[in-house]
């Protein structure tokens, strides 16, 4: 008869009763070096996020009726990408507090407007760059975007095409994500989440109407950068993209 204590312990599984339950392999290098960048993100900034939404009804219906004759034009279709790095840019020139990042006791102003846009691919997330985006066209902006998720594809995205940008935009809209708070990209100071756009029903003139909304959120390192900035970044981008013709024109 076995002892009480014998009676009470559990058994210990055998290696055939788990086996195929899981599975083990190593991290790979992308992996970990994402990995080792959130963690440096959460523990060195004191990351805050504000919210707003935008109107998307202009920027669709100006994309609806451009859409053929740019791609006829530039061989690119015009995407909401390129609408929001150029807000972004119009948003850093008139916050530029945005624009610093943290390099020991100093404060580095930032007076070049190069955007990481962060693109998922099988091995991960990765954020290349959008080099001198204040410089760029539309058409541009949506050729180096593509030319990046080919590279990324392919496998052949370098070093160099990832380090260096002052902002990063991320689109969890593209995975139907509704809200959430994106983490700082190290040593950026600021990073914008796009999301899913949805039929949503608003007031506009004291009549509620049906419009696709777009919520978007905005993580800051409330260290160098005071809510009050954070808060004028955020109304700036949408109202860049509730008007998307002025940054055509750019008035």
């Amino acid at each position: 008869m076995p002892s009480p204590s014998a009676a009470q312990s559990p058994a210990t599984p055998k290696t055939s009763a788990i086996e195929g339950r899981v599975t083990r392999k190593r991290m790979s290098p992308l992996r970990r070096k994402i990995a080792d960048q959130l963690v440096s993100a959460q523990q060195n900034a004191a990351i805050l996020t504000t919210f707003n939404e935008c109107d998307m009804s202009h920027v669709m219906a100006l994309r609806s009726k451009l859409q053929d004759s740019f791609t006829q034009t530039f061989g690119v279709k015009l995407g909401f990408m390129s609408f929001f790095v150029k807000a972004v840019v119009e948003a850093l020139k008139a916050v530029p507090a945005i624009n610093v990042r943290v390099d020991g006791d100093e404060l580095v102003e930032q007076h070049f407007y190069d955007i990481g846009v962060a693109v998922g691919t099988e091995r991960g997330l990765i954020v290349p760059v959008i080099r001198d985006a204040d410089q760029k066209s539309f058409a541009q902006i949506e050729k180096d975007i593509l030319a990046y998720a080919a590279k990324a594809k392919e496998g052949r995205i370098e070093l160099s095409d990832l380090s260096g940008g002052v902002f990063t935009i991320s689109n969890g809209g593209v995975y139907g994500s509704l809200l959430s708070t994106p983490i700082l990209n190290p040593p950026q100071s600021g990073i914008l989440g796009m999301h899913t756009i949805q039929q949503r029903p608003i007031a506009v003139d004291g009549q509620v109407v049906i419009r696709p909304m777009m919520y978007l959120a905005l993580s800051y390192d409330h260290r160098v950068v005071d809510g009050q900035q954070a808060v004028s970044f955020l109304i700036r981008v949408k109202q860049c993209i509730e008007n998307p013709a002025r940054m055509l024109v750019g008035a």
